[in-house]
C-alpha cells in the first residue's frame, strides 16, 4: 500500500497536546496504525503526553529540535528515530529556526 501524503489535506492542529503553536499534519489512519507526516514551525511545539494504551516513533526528515522523554531532554536533528514505549511520556519542540519535519507512527492497539 502506497501512502501518498501529497494528497492528503494539511490539518492545522493548534495547541496540540497544550503545546505552543500548531503542528500541521498529514495524516494517515486505519484500525491498526496512526502514520503522520508533520512539521513544525519555529518555536512550535508539541505538549507533554503519555501514552498509556501505545507507543509512538518519531523520525526527524529535517530541522532540529528536542524531545523531553520521560524526564529526559534529548537533541533531534534529520535522520534521528526517537521511540517512546508504551507508558512513557514526552513531547516535541522546535527551538531552531527551519521548520523541523518528521513522520510520525502510533501503532493502535
Amino acid at each position: 500500500m502506497l501512502i501518498d501524503f501529497d494528497r492528503i489535506e494539511v490539518a492545522e492542529l493548534k495547541n496540540f497536546y497544550g503545546g505552543d503553536g500548531a503542528l500541521l499534519a498529514k495524516m494517515y489512519k486505519d484500525e491498526n496504525n496512526k502514520i503522520l507526516k508533520g512539521i513544525l514551525e519555529s518555536g512550535s511545539n508539541i505538549g507533554l503526553h503519555t501514552h498509556e494504551t501505545n507507543s509512538e516513533i518519531v523520525f526527524i526528515l529535517s530541522g532540529h529540535g528536542e524531545v523531553l522523554c520521560d524526564g529526559e531532554l534529548i537533541p533531534l536533528s534529520a535522520g534521528d528515530c526517537h521511540y517512546c514505549k508504551q507508558g512513557g511520556s514526552h513531547s516535541l519542540c522546535n527551538n531552531a529556526e527551519e521548520p523541523l519535519v518528521f513522520y510520525a507512527v502510533v501503532p493502535e492497539h
